[in-house]
């Protein structure tokens, strides 16, 4: 992978690619010198809006020379908070959890230990700026109890502007919404996928992975690792439909044998887009729908494969 040289700036703004309209509200506020306290950055993943909360927490600090500092998140003044794992009583992030070989049992999420640091972090003065910033990412991963603590918080930051990054308004409580304003975040055309991709390095994402991701650059590129985490022998096997019920049976031993569970669920996304896009068809869609279904509700994986690329060959 080849990264593409980055564009002169102007403003911390230029690296995001899209989201004008968010990006036209910060810069008003910023312009009219009214921040607000809290603001919810409300979107789908991987369509800026961490960039934008970086470049806005830029403006805020007032330092460009502090742009690397933030990109390392060990800026004094600023606070960014992730979903961890509770490991053994240490609170790991997902990096930090795959680093530690961590097996997984459950999603991570915003203790209530991250809260109340957040709250011991805004309520002292600012060490080299005149405000801190506190980002936090996957808001709505937070327990009703961190949440609730989180309140009193957003209501008096002293000197700090706290931003939510959610999926949309509706996953955190109201009364966190009440306490926010809104930055909406929309997802990105072809055009604006491209540029991304190209500024990132990733110039080689088959057009099927990129329409998979639905106008979200950060999920082309986390769907393109899972793409070439499959055999090539595999995925053509599964991209043509069965000749016969042996064949079928045999390409369900081998999804079995060589994916996890999460990679399957993902290879049943793929070829519902693939499918579609190469022949129409409804039913093949509807059959791999039914198979996401079982597999999630825990039926055995190889059994629901078999019985999945049967109906597919027109077998049963």
């Amino acid at each position: 992978m080849v990264t593409a040289p980055k564009p002169s700036l102007s403003s911390p703004f230029d690296l995001v690619v899209g989201q004008s309209q968010a990006i036209a509200l910060l810069k008003a506020a910023i312009r009219r010198d009214r921040i607000a306290p809290a603001y919810l950055f409300a979107g789908t993943s991987g369509v800026g809006r961490s960039k934008t909360a970086s470049a806005f927490a830029e403006v805020l600090l007032g330092d460009r020379k502090s742009a690397n500092r933030l990109s390392d998140r060990n800026h004094p003044d600023l606070l960014w908070v992730e979903p961890t794992y509770l490991d053994k009583g240490k609170m790991l992030t997902a990096k930090e959890a795959d680093a530690a070989g961590l097996k997984r049992r459950a999603l991570p999420q915003i203790r209530i230990e991250q809260v109340r640091e957040i709250s011991e972090f805004v309520s002292r003065a600012p060490l080299e700026c005149k405000r801190s910033v506190v980002i936090l990412e996957e808001a709505q991963s937070m327990a009703e109890s961190a949440a609730n603590s989180l309140l009193k918080t957003l209501e008096e930051p002293l000197y700090a502007t706290i931003i939510l990054i959610v999926p949309d308004a509706g996953s955190i409580l109201p009364t966190l919404v009440s306490r926010c304003q809104r930055i909406p975040f929309t997802r990105l055309n072809q055009a604006q996928m491209q540029e991304v991709l190209t500024r990132e390095g990733h110039t080689d994402i088959p057009p099927e992975v990129i329409a998979l991701a639905q106008g979200s650059a950060g999920n082309a590129i986390e769907s393109f690792e899972r793409f070439k985490s499959i055999p090539a022998e595999l995925l053509n096997l599964v991209r043509q439909i069965p000749q016969d019920a042996k064949s079928a049976m045999a390409i369900a031993k081998q999804i079995n044998k060589e994916l996890d569970v999460d990679l399957q669920l993902w290879l049943i996304d793929y070829l519902q887009n693939y499918f579609w896009e190469q022949q129409r068809t409804k039913s093949v869609v509807q059959y791999l729908d039914k198979a996401r279904e079982l597999i999630a509700r825990y039926v055995q994986p190889r059994l629901v494969w078999e019985v999945t690329l049967l109906q597919i060959a027109g077998k049963i």
